[in-house]
């Protein structure tokens, strides 16, 4: 299934892509292990103007020649002091492609267009004049962190989208974290509504960002990366560098009662539709609890091969043109229509996701599956009660809601 992402500095898709590859992955950058910085009066000092005299001009390279680690954020950037840059050019040694970029209008720096490659050598030579019209030069070679020394968070979710109000901020890392404390206080999420926001770990991978009630309708929360160069344990360093943003939307929350084998649509407090549903049977019931819709298909394969029932047998399925699928959990639960047959408001026969009525090709607008697909996005709830299974794991898709305020916090590292 896909998944979105943002590997933030440099989009990605994951699905497991993303940075706002975030992303993006998408993306959640640079890394700093060797990326010192040196100071170009060792060999511009000495360099004579037309009328014999040293130039003023003192350029700067963010990274140091011969270093193995600088950053891919901020390891092509240039600075002079005493004078103004004249020409900046800078290469990749393995292709020999040049790098874009650009020196600001007062002429005091340059950086790259885009974020250098990792574990690449580039060469950069930068030229700057004086007043007095004396020159400077400075060369350097360099490599970037390397992928075995850095890692990488990616992002559940995209940049400058508009989402519901049960949509976490949740970044799911390449490597195993020792240093959490380092790490989550490197992020910073912040929501116009004022809101609390603590994050949480789940293992050492993962690390999700959450108030302690739903995030208000209608508010702006802005992520901030500063990962570039953190230490998130021994022999790896963050490259992400990176602020976005995503919006929530109205405020709709549909519960669904298994007893009852119905689904109550409630948007802004007030209810807008009621839905008749097919849910889990006695053998393969839903969870209960509040699941995230971290995913939309308008058609998709379900496979019962993939989640242990088969392809064959009673218990067996593979329908490769599933209408409307939403996904609520990583373990295969959505609430998706159903064409194929059901007694919906009748009876619970699935293998534990959500039915709703539905025609074949996902084409119909009228439909059950149809219009809660339509009036539903990325990080709406889906709170299912009455079923005689357990509560879903909050590690299980986006799902932390369910666990209380004082747990979630005690989850976290700073």
């Amino acid at each position: 299934m896909e998944r979105y992402v943002i590997a933030v500095g440099k989009r990605q898709r994951v699905l497991a892509g993303t940075a706002v590859l975030l992303g993006c992955a998408l993306t959640l950058t640079a890394c700093g292990g060797g990326g010192d910085s040196s100071d170009a009066s060792s060999d511009v000092s000495g360099k004579k103007g037309s009328e014999g005299s040293s130039s003023e001009a003192r350029i700067k390279l963010a990274a140091k020649n011969g270093s193995d680690g600088a950053s891919i954020n901020t390891g092509g950037n240039v600075t002079v002091s005493g004078g103004k840059l004249t020409e900046v050019t800078m290469r990749s040694v393995q292709s020999g492609s040049a790098v874009e970029g650009s020196i600001a209008g007062n002429g005091k720096s340059w950086k790259p267009s885009d974020q250098l490659e990792r574990a690449t050598q580039y060469e950069i030579t930068a030229k700057a004049k004086d007043g007095e019209g004396r020159k400077a030069v400075e060369n350097a070679t360099f490599t970037t962190v390397s992928p075995d020394n850095s890692f990488i968070g990616t992002y559940a979710g995209e940049d400058d989208a508009t989402v519901g109000v049960g949509m976490p901020v949740s970044f799911t890392f390449d490597k195993q974290i020792t240093d959490k404390k380092a790490v989550q206080s490197a992020i910073k999420v912040s929501s116009t509504s004022g809101q609390e926001v603590v994050g949480h770990w789940f293992g050492a991978d993962r690390l999700d960002f959450r108030p302690e009630e739903y995030w208000k309708a209608g508010s702006k929360v802005t992520v901030k990366l500063d990962l570039d160069g953190v230490k998130g344990g021994e022999g790896i360093t963050g490259v992400q560098e990176k602020t976005f943003h995503f919006t929530i939307g109205r405020a709709q929350v549909s519960t669904v009662d298994v007893k009852k084998k119905t689904m109550e649509v409630e948007r802004d407090g007030k209810v807008i539709k009621t839905i008749p549903i097919s849910a889990g049977s006695a053998k393969n019931p839903t969870y209960n609890g509040a699941m995230v819709v971290s995913e939309k298909h308008k058609e998709t394969r379900m496979d019962g091969q993939t989640v242990g029932f088969g392809r064959k047998g009673a218990e067996g399925y593979d329908i490769p043109d599933v209408p409307h699928a939403m996904r609520l959990s990583t373990s295969g639960t959505f609430i998706h229509g159903n064409y194929w047959g059901a007694p919906f408001g009748e009876g619970n026969t699935s293998h534990g996701c959500v039915g709703l009525k539905d025609e074949q090709g996902a084409k119909s607008t009228t439909t059950d599956g149809a219009w809660f697909y339509d009036n539903s996005m990325v990080g709406d709830l889906v709170v299912v009660k009455g079923s005689p299974d357990k509560t879903i794991q909050p590690s299980n898709g986006l799902n932390g809601w369910n666990m209380d305020w004082s747990e979630w916090k005690a989850g976290s590292a700073v």
